[in-house]
């Protein structure tokens, strides 16, 4: 029996046009390297977004200074601000219906996120969702020890929502760090989503339950997951 869905944010439930790689990229390129979108992609969806920055760097095997790092994330956060300032950010197609049509069915819903907590807030501010409403409760990089692939945001989204079987969960996530995050948690169900930030073939590498393409496709899984189990 499913009790808890843990969504992403950016590219599953909220729909920012690509903002947040496409920041990550300009700042990076700005301290004097030229990552593609692609690469910086493939090697950051998902993270917390210093991590996502190391990663990144990583990819021309030279030797990077955490100084560096850390100089890049704040210009990154500065960007960001401005960025999503002037964003018309909304939610993706059918988000806040699958969250009502969850909470119908008397399952918790959370939201997890390699944002920190301030952007993360801010975002879903600007869509207009309310936290112990529309959603049950907030997670963010910013909230836990250690980001995605562990499994500790989940635990905390386990925790505020009082769901103590890891096989009761639903993780659900544009990003292959996403589902690898899922299954490091025992989640009973990990999916990807192909609305954000890699495509079905990236997300298949990390073997997930399945692959959606939209959320509303999540409903029926769960339905199906509860029959089995009656």
């Amino acid at each position: 029996m499913i009790e808890l869905v843990v969504f992403d944010m950016a590219g599953t439930t909220v729909d920012e046009d690509n903002v947040v790689y496409k920041t990550v990229r300009q700042s990076i390129n700005a301290a004097g390297y030229s990552f593609t979108q692609e690469q910086v992609q493939a090697a950051g969806a998902g993270k917390e977004k210093s991590q996502a920055i190391r990663d990144v760097l990583a990819l021309d095997g030279g030797d990077h200074s955490e100084a560096e790092v850390q100089a890049i994330f704040a210009d990154f956060k500065s960007r960001l601000v401005e960025a999503y300032d002037s964003l018309d950010v909304t939610e993706q197609p059918a988000a806040s219906k699958t969250f009502a049509e969850l909470h119908a069915r008397g399952i918790k819903v959370v939201l997890n996120t390699g944002y920190d907590r301030q952007t993360a807030e801010k975002l879903v501010h600007k869509i207009g969702w309310t936290i112990g409403e529309d959603v049950d409760a907030l997670v963010t990089a910013s909230d836990v020890e250690a980001g995605r692939p562990a499994p500790d945001m989940i635990y905390l989204a386990m925790a505020l929502t009082e769901i103590a079987n890891a096989s009761c969960v639903v993780k659900v996530g544009d990003s292959r760090i996403d589902i690898e995050e899922g299954q490091n948690a025992k989640c009973g169900i990990t999916l990807g989503i192909t609305t954000g930030a890699q495509p079905e073939i990236d997300l298949l590498q990390s073997k997930p339950t399945a692959v959606i393409h939209h959320l509303s496709e999540l409903l029926a899984l769960v339905d199906q997951t509860s029959q089995a189990t009656v």
